[in-house]
């Protein structure tokens, strides 16, 4: 039976809503913006530090100056607090909070590298929705963007995305064996529910039926 959903999404493909309204219908916890308030109030930084390192590989030029800042005589100086949060750190902090929530259940969890964290856990469903350019476009127009700037984040976001999945996970992304379901979005939002719904129900069939088929 599953007891979580992780839900990663290419940008503008409108995962983040339909994560919504599936977290709604199944009555479970959405952990999408949360999971930035929860880490701003563990590490004592503003929401805003989080977000800058969400979902992002820290710059070449940083890193290397961490790895400075580390091996020198300085490094006993304590940094302030926002300066001190990075990505690394906060990679180390969703570490801990995806098996807390993981422990709990009744989750759907968006991005954030969720379905690597949980990739060992039969009670997790791992789903990636996609959608062509044009629809991805369209959303993010509706959604209150300019085109222009819907253009660019189409165009970068899923780049820092795919970095990111690489540098902490070694993984190309998105990793299509690691994911129960890849769906298109263009079909609608209802349509995707259903679907994901529907894959719970046969995953959670099928597999008592593979395990008995295997001690015949």
């Amino acid at each position: 039976m599953f007891r979580i959903v992780t839900l990663e999404r290419e940008f503008g493909s409108g995962g983040g809503a339909i994560a919504v309204k599936l977290a709604r219908r199944l009555g479970w916890t959405l952990w999408d913006h949360q999971l930035t308030s929860q880490i701003a109030q563990r590490a004592q930084v503003t929401e805003s530090a989080v977000a800058s390192c969400d979902e992002r590989v820290d710059s070449r030029l940083y890193r290397l100056a961490k790895a400075f800042w580390r091996g020198s005589y300085e490094r006993g100086i304590s940094l302030d607090a926002s300066h001190a949060f990075d990505a690394d750190r906060m990679m180390a902090m969703v570490g801990e909070i995806m098996r807390t929530i993981a422990a709990e259940g009744d989750a759907v969890i968006v991005g954030r590298g969720a379905p690597f964290f949980l990739r060992e856990r039969e009670d997790t469903l791992r789903v990636f929705t996609y959608a062509p350019h044009d629809e991805k476009i369209r959303r993010l127009v509706a959604a209150g963007k300019r085109r222009e700037e819907a253009e660019d984040l189409v165009e970068n976001v899923d780049k820092e995305r795919s970095a990111y999945i690489k540098h902490y996970f070694n993984a190309e992304w998105p990793t299509r064996s690691l994911y129960h379901l890849m769906i298109n979005t263009v079909v609608g939002d209802e349509n995707v529910i259903a679907m994901i719904m529907s894959g719970m129900e046969m995953h959670a069939v099928h597999r008592p039926e593979a395990a008995l088929r295997g001690v015949r």
